[in-house]
């Protein structure tokens, strides 16, 4: 997409109809609390389910639901912060992306691009199912946060969507897998995929330094070798990034409290592998291999 259009996106309230919705970047902050829920790091892996407490499990629940919401809320800012200063620069990775448009050649004129895009999104991940209405419970299904998902993208954040549909058509089975949590021992409490999905992009935003108008930091420059040779790089690494975060997941038998330990680990993860010396394409990187077409 070029910079006007994404620009567009962010300053026009397309998403429920209002029209004059602004980002406020006069305060970019760094991501620096759980995005899913507090963690230790001294306490890391301690949380586990005991089904001695049961009588407790239903107040903790309500808690942790309250305390999501005012977390997710506050990464919504963030990211819409975020967005605001990749746009004013030419040289990011963003602005090669294409506007989306409706497989349905035929779309009622209210649809925003993000709309749109989330039908699309429900074709890709449900093809059997019927496009249920844009606001609905069913949308929770996919992880989304209420029943009306585009409020998880007011201000910003349509990029991480893109990123969702290009998953989904390009590695339709490994985002099987990750939508439906059919591989290895689940938590009690599971990670929502599609809030996941916007975490995943905004980590990757953050470590190849996509909000400056030329990356500086190491990961961010050899990023940009991989981006000349695949215009898709940015694409392919967001997928191998969700697919390394839910096998760290699964290994380290995370719960739902220690979601931001298992996205850094993942980003570290990836920070080794970026550097290697024999890497010269999103698919050399040895977490490549996790990924099933």
């Amino acid at each position: 997409m070029s910079t006007t259009n994404l620009r567009r996106r962010l300053h026009h309230g397309d998403v429920d109809g209002r029209k004059n919705e602004h980002v406020d970047i006069s305060s970019a902050d760094s991501l620096n609390e759980p995005l899913l829920g507090k963690s230790n790091d001294d306490n890391f892996g301690s949380e586990v389910y005991d089904p001695r407490k049961q009588d407790l499990w239903d107040d903790d629940m309500k808690k942790e639901q309250l305390h999501w919401s005012f977390l997710f809320s506050n990464l919504i800012t963030q990211w819409a912060q975020w967005l605001a200063s990749i746009i004013v620069s030419s040289g990011s990775i963003f602005g090669r992306l294409s506007p989306f448009s409706s497989e349905n050649q035929i779309n009622p004129v209210y649809l925003s691009p993000l709309q749109d895009a989330l039908r699309q999104l429900w074709r890709l991940a449900y093809p059997a199912r019927e496009i249920p209405p844009l606001k609905s419970e069913l949308w929770k299904e996919m992880g989304w946060q209420g029943n009306d998902p585009s409020t998880d993208f007011r201000g910003g954040g349509l990029i991480s969507l893109e990123n969702l549909i290009f998953f989904a058509r390009n590695y339709p089975n490994s985002f099987q897998m990750l939508l439906n949590k059919v591989q290895g021992q689940r938590s009690d409490w599971e990670y929502p995929f599609a809030v996941a999905g916007i975490n995943v992009s905004f980590m990757l935003v953050q470590m190849l330094d996509l909000k400056s108008s030329v990356p500086s930091s190491k990961y961010g420059i050899r990023f940009l070798e991989l981006l000349g040779r695949d215009e898709n790089a940015f694409d392919h690494l967001y997928c191998v990034a969700f697919r390394l975060l839910d096998a760290q997941w699964l290994v380290k038998r995370a719960s739902y409290m220690e979601f931001n330990e298992v996205l850094k680990s993942t980003r570290t993860q990836l920070e080794r592998e970026l550097v290697l010396d024999d890497v010269l394409e999103v698919k050399d990187l040895p977490s490549y291999t996790m990924l099933d077409e």
